[in-house]
């Protein structure tokens, strides 16, 4: 196969043993240091990915998109669901009733935010069935006084399905004896487990008649509509827009003042660690530099002796150009294999690690997860190994630039 004069010297110098070792040593470490530095970047960038795909998920899965209030208790919900469903970019809507207070058990105290739900309408909003370890949703029914609690919260109270446990509501009660705290006893109906500390500790469950009455509302009311858009990054404008629609009396509030702090570092972490880890690869990428004056200054009698031949310094030029190139795309290519497996394995190898040791790297109370997630994307794949590239490519057109103005005459004088 015919293989232009450039590309066949400069693969063959790639290949060929050299009398200098310390310059073969240095083009390995290049490579090697090129490959590491491709490898981190595609892991790191996959973990990243994980945790936005599991922010958008799990979390906003979990907590509303948007939610319209109302200043009174709203009676009929239903219609005013119709209304807000009119809007081409809600998926779905279901009604809500929300109260803050504290859950007691055997002494055991735990805050809670009793997101009380309409089990048939709250899957059109929430992903909360994909989280159940014991129980069902549908166990929620009316006059039960049941309720769903997270496993953190289960462990910090003791409890398990079918227990009794006390809500406490921040209000009191006046009676001819004083004022007593209003207080109601629930039964443990089912534990889910999201990953996410502040749902998994924070959160209750219970069916949206029963928070009614403590509330010493109708049966029918509720305090608000929870909103699925479509796109979620539509939900802050399209809940303003739908609220201005419904007069003065509403308002309406979005996932971005609950957790888009959270969102936003995520993807600008991303960025910022994407941007550091390129100027790692940048400076493995210029190793290939000193590789290269090195090789050039071994082989100026092989220069000399090709132009004296007739090679052009553009052909000299070229050569170098050839095998720095060489050594940028096997590093680029070896980092690309194991950086994807590394992504592919990252959150199972972490897991036994944890396993091993006994310990955990990510605890929910700090982080939004317990765990370490992975997503590997292909355009990160190739955004790195094009950037890798690039720089390989760059960091040869100096010292080709040097041999090729390497003069005949003056390198071969004391060949």
């Amino acid at each position: 196969m015919f293989r232009p004069l450039f590309v066949f010297i400069g693969t063959r110098y790639t290949r060929a043993k050299r009398r200098n070792h310390f310059v073969s040593f240095i083009s390995l470490t290049s490579m090697i240091g090129l490959a590491l530095g491709v490898v981190v970047m595609i892991v790191v960038l996959s973990v990243m990915n994980g945790f936005d795909h599991e922010m958008r998920t799990r979390v906003l899965g979990m907590v509303p998109h948007a939610t319209i209030v109302g200043d009174q208790p709203i009676t009929d919900w239903q219609s005013l669901a119709a209304k807000v469903q009119q809007n081409p970019k809600v998926e779905a809507v279901a009604p809500f009733t929300q109260m803050q207070g504290l859950l007691t058990h055997d002494g055991n105290v735990q805050k809670v935010l009793l997101n009380a739900i309409d089990p048939v309408q709250e899957r059109k909003v929430s992903i909360i069935d994909h989280f159940m370890l014991e129980g069902q949703l549908d166990s929620l029914t009316p006059g039960s006084f049941g309720i769903i609690i997270g496993d953190k919260a289960a462990k910090a109270l003791g409890v398990g399905v079918g227990d009794k446990l006390t809500f406490v509501a921040p209000e009191v009660s006046v009676t001819p004896a004083g004022m007593f705290p209003r207080m109601k006893r629930f039964t443990v109906q089912g534990i889910f487990h999201v990953g996410a500390g502040e749902i998994d500790g924070y959160l209750g469950l219970t069916n949206l008649q029963d928070l009614a009455r403590m509330q010493r509302w109708k049966p029918d009311q509720v305090q608000g509509l929870r909103l699925k858009f479509g796109d979620l990054f539509e939900a802050p404008r399209g809940a303003w827009e739908i609220a201005q629609h419904l007069g003065d009396s509403y308002y309406a509030r979005d996932w971005t003042r609950t957790h888009g702090n959270l969102y936003q570092a995520i993807r600008m972490e991303k960025a910022m660690i994407g941007l550091l880890l390129l100027l790692i690869v940048a400076v493995a990428a210029f190793n290939i530099i000193s590789t290269l004056v090195m090789v050039v200054n071994d082989k100026k009698g092989d220069i000399a002796i090709l132009r004296t031949l007739g090679a052009t310094p553009g052909t000299i030029m070229a050569i170098f150009m050839v095998q720095g190139t060489v050594i940028g795309v096997v590093g680029t290519a070896i980092g690309a294999v194991v950086g994807i497996l590394a992504a592919l394995n990252v959150s199972s190898a972490i897991s036994a690690l944890e396993g091993l040791i006994g310990h955990k790297f990510l605890n929910a109370d700090v982080y939004f997860i317990d765990y370490l997630p992975s997503q590997l994307q292909a355009q990160d794949v190739l955004m790195v190994c094009g950037a890798a590239l690039v720089l390989s490519f760059l960091a040869t057109l100096y010292p080709a630039w040097r041999a090729a103005r390497t003069q005949p005459a003056q390198a071969l004088r004391y060949e």
